[in-house]
């Protein structure tokens, strides 16, 4: 029995890429990404970087990574327990979108505030 190759299709509610982007969109998983950019890290160490996620946001965003292979979580047996969270190959296959997301925001920053001023002066 073959199966049907099915097109992506992001703008129709029920396909899958739809829940890629959601995602890899989200700004907590962005900033993840971005936080394991160089190398793994220990879960406080990304609480500590990521200034305002929850901990349930931060642990359910890597949970969610871990589960679309974004991310690898590693547990160490020691005492206290250590877990690292690290990308997987698929994971750092993002990096440019998130670096470049991340450039743009901060590139453009100054016009986005002018022109919430704007918008917000009417």
């Amino acid at each position: 029995m073959e199966s049907e190759q099915v097109k992506a299709d992001p703008f129709n509610r029920n396909c899958g890429s739809r829940q890629v982007i959601d995602r890899i969109g989200d700004r907590w998983s962005v900033l993840i990404v971005l936080a394991l950019a160089h190398g793994e890290q220990r879960y406080g160490e990304l609480a500590q970087r990521i200034d305002g996620v929850s901990q349930k946001m931060l642990t359910q965003t890597l949970r969610g990574l871990e589960r679309d292979g974004i991310v690898t979580r590693t547990v160490h047996a020691s005492v206290p327990p250590r877990v690292d969270y690290a990308l997987t190959d698929l994971g750092r296959s993002l990096l440019d979108l998130v670096a470049g997301m991340e450039a743009w925001a901060t590139t453009h920053l100054g016009e986005v505030e002018a022109a919430r001023a704007r918008y917000d002066a009417r």
